[in-house]
């Protein structure tokens, strides 16, 4: 379900209008009948990237931003979970909403019923890769079956069509290394109707170990018309600009690399744009963005959820700043929203006093344990 209602008072705490100065990246982007504001996309994470999260990356550079992912389960359509994942309250259009599933009618009628409640574009998931999806032949597990895959792109543009809805596809290169079948995929897509596709350089049985490739994404776009975005280890002004050169993408799809770094679609979109790197941010906008970011995410999931569902988004925030770690700690010991944003801005007012920016990244000796 799509809840798509302009909020002028979260329009005007994001700004929104203000990432429009931001420098785009190389050429303008469409998708069916809409422009997008540039080819830097947040890529839709489960648990990550919702309304809030999307609007702050609007607001600091990317042009484009899918929800998660939304079931095609028509008993699950009025869940909390699924009301929250697919609330566009206040997020500027096109509003694009991701649906996954197993079943070709069961796809058409999530279609119908999200464009019904303001869905301007589909995105099928064929690209996640967690076993919780793949077990029940979700996600990239559709990769294994082409007949079936096809079934479900071709009635989900069908059920679009007459709504004048774009329908986008979401992949990774294939199953596993003996099964890239991404440019069959692509091609009877684009057949199909299908107006983007979007190719992670894994393929599933990789999750997301090792090192993303991009001959797989280069040949998808030698292989059709439709614009092509290549998602994956995209973690760098230096590194966006070497994948666009190697696979003659259209786009670029961010997802990880923007978890406390939402700005890192501004520094690509400089990058590309002069050549040149943007100073770090200011430690006072650093902590401004997150306070408000926090704001944002209480009213969406309540105190109690909203609390503990903060807590991974601080510590993609902090986990590179001096003291950091120890403030996570001290950070997943506080139980309300009051005493949580209280804690973040003390942290960045301390932070401030030794550092007007934010200082470059330490690197951690092990991986930051998460707390929900």
């Amino acid at each position: 379900m799509v809840i798509f209602r302009p909020h002028a008072e979260i329009l005007g705490r994001y700004n929104h209008a203000s990432f429009l100065s931001t420098p785009t990246s190389l050429h303008p982007m469409h998708i069916g009948q809409y422009t997008l504001a540039n080819n830097l996309f947040v890529a839709p994470m489960a648990g990550v990237t919702d309304r809030p999260f999307r609007m702050l990356c609007k607001q600091l550079g990317a042009g484009y931003a899918v929800s998660e992912m939304v079931t095609s389960r028509k008993d699950l359509w009025t869940s909390l979970k699924t009301s929250r994942r697919a609330d566009h309250t206040g997020e500027s259009g096109p509003i694009a909403v991701q649906i996954a599933g197993t079943d070709a009618a069961m796809m058409a009628e999530a279609a119908v019923y999200n464009i019904e409640r303001g869905a301007q574009i589909i995105d099928i998931n064929m690209g996640c890769p967690a076993k919780k999806v793949c077990n029940k032949w979700a996600g990239s597990a559709l990769m294994q079956d082409e007949p079936l895959a096809m079934s479900i792109v071709q009635a989900v543009v069908d059920a679009a069509q007459p709504h004048n809805v774009p329908v986008t596809l979401k992949m990774r290169t294939g199953w596993c290394d003996a099964h890239k079948n991404a440019v069959a995929l692509a091609r009877a897509a684009e057949a199909a109707g299908v107006q983007m596709i979007t190719v992670h350089g894994r393929t599933r049985e990789q999750g997301y170990k090792g090192l993303a490739e991009y001959d797989t994404i280069t040949a998808v776009k030698q292989a059709v018309r439709v614009p092509v975005v290549a998602n994956g280890d995209i973690d760098s002004p230096e590194k966006a600009k070497e994948v666009l050169k190697l696979t003659g993408a259209d786009a670029l799809m961010i997802g990880r690399a923007a978890q406390g770094r939402p700005w890192i679609f501004r520094e690509i979109a400089h990058y590309l744009a002069t050549g040149e790197h943007l100073a770090q941010p200011l430690v006072e906008e650093v902590s401004r963005l997150l306070l408000a970011h926090l704001d944002e995410h209480y009213a969406l999931y309540g105190e109690r959820t909203g609390v503990r569902s903060a807590r991974k988004h601080i510590a993609w925030y902090i986990r590179s700043l001096p003291g950091g770690e120890a403030f996570r700690q001290h950070m997943n010991t506080l139980e309300d929203s009051a005493s949580q944003h209280r804690a973040v801005a003390a942290f960045f007012d301390d932070l401030a006093q030794a550092h007007e920016r934010l200082p470059e990244p330490v690197l951690l000796v092990e991986p930051l344990a998460l707390h929900e």
